[in-house]
């Protein structure tokens, strides 16, 4: 099998540019085609990001109290919201965060062969993604415990508190912490107290944006990435071989699954003005999807566009997005998984999914596997 999970926009995509889908009742242009989806992400005049709480989709209002930083600014405002915490994600090329990365990773597999079995979202890819965490943002590692604890979505309910607030709760205290230090830190929280933003500190509710986005952002995206990456690899044990033969091949297969597991859809813009979308007006005020899923699986652009190709190149993937607003998290994740494919194939043979449930986005117009809410697997050591 070579094939990734079905593609819900491949007919919307050849019978027109967009799809006009409602989302909690709000009419929504989707963006379809990869060109259309570049432009409209460069574009950030016409379809701004200056809207806060709307460029997910859904909104979400109900589950935040804070615009997230840099991603719900525009220009010159993002430039400058972004050039404070991009050393933190720049950390990703550093050669000790890579070693602490395959250090983990070679624990993780440890302990998943030392079982019968492995659950791989719980006991695998978020244990992963909440230790390589702490690497980046610079604190102890210890507080990986308590990122887990909140399981794979950090806006949950808990004991019957407004979705988000375990999170709220927990970042104000690291602020206080870091407030009270008797001399600035070199951890992500600590950096937010004491930046300088056009001549002045950062207030609570701006720190508060910048780690609600760090929390919030490339958390789900990478667990289910990483389950995606598991549950193919059980049906394409080839996989396994065609890496371990040139491990280098891990770049560009790393690539290939972004491109095609992207667990974000898609992502939202508001037309400042009236503007003309794929023959629709979409009216001042309202937004368009840029639809990053269905740009990558564009036939005119993607040869065999429903095949994975681990060696697949070029790869003009959108599943970072694109233009001034590209993830800051973009090395961060390619480092994950680079190095999860390498020691995959270095030390298992083979992968078999026992059982799972499927993570599946249910919308008016289409429905989409995202992932993975559980995924049972047995491991082969070479």
């Amino acid at each position: 099998m070579t094939h990734p999970h079905p593609d819900p926009f491949k007919e919307a995509r050849a019978e027109g540019p967009v799809l006009q889908c409602p989302f909690r009742g709000e009419p929504i242009t989707m963006i379809l085609r990869h060109e259309d989806v570049r432009k409209a992400a460069k574009d950030w005049k016409t379809f701004s990001s200056d809207a806060p709480f709307r460029v997910p989709i859904p909104s979400e209002e109900d589950v935040r109290t804070m615009r997230q930083l840099p991603i719900e600014t525009d220009p010159p405002e993002h430039t400058g919201y972004r050039a404070i915490v991009e050393p933190f994600f720049k950390r990703a090329k550093d050669p000790g965060m890579i070693a602490s990365v395959e250090t983990l990773i070679d624990r993780l597999l440890d302990e998943a062969l030392g079982r019968e079995t492995s659950e791989i979202v719980y006991e695998f890819a978020l244990p992963l993604q909440s230790h390589a965490l702490t690497y980046l943002l610079n604190v102890p590692e210890s507080e990986a415990a308590i990122w887990i604890g909140w399981g794979i979505h950090v806006f949950r309910v808990r004991d019957g508190l407004k979705p988000g607030t375990e999170l709220e709760e927990y970042l104000h205290r690291r602020f206080d912490e870091a407030e009270a230090g008797a001399a600035p830190g070199d951890d992500f929280f600590s950096a937010l107290v004491n930046a300088d933003y056009q001549g002045r500190r950062l207030t609570r509710e701006e720190a508060m944006g910048f780690a609600n986005l760090a929390f919030a952002g490339g958390r789900d995206t990478i667990i289910h990435t990483v389950s995606n990456i598991f549950a193919y690899l059980s049906g394409n044990p080839a996989a396994l071989a065609f890496i371990r033969e040139d491990p280098g091949r891990a770049v560009h297969a790393s690539e290939e699954f972004f491109r095609v597991y992207i667990p974000l859809t898609h992502i939202g813009r508001v037309c400042p003005a009236d503007t003309g979308v794929g023959g629709v007006t979409v009216p001042a005020g309202q937004r368009v999807s840029l639809c990053w899923s269905s740009a990558n699986r564009d036939e005119t652009v993607f040869e065999d566009a429903d095949e994975i190709r681990l060696d697949r190149k070029p790869n003009p993937h959108l599943a970072f997005g694109f233009g001034t607003h590209l993830c800051l998290g973009a090395p961060h994740a390619r480092l994950l998984v680079r190095t999860l494919l390498q020691k995959l194939a270095a030390r298992i043979s083979a992968v078999e999914v026992l059982d799972c449930e499927e993570r599946i986005e249910r919308e008016e117009k289409y429905e989409r596997i995202v992932g993975y809410d559980s995924l049972r697997v047995r491991l082969s050591p070479l």
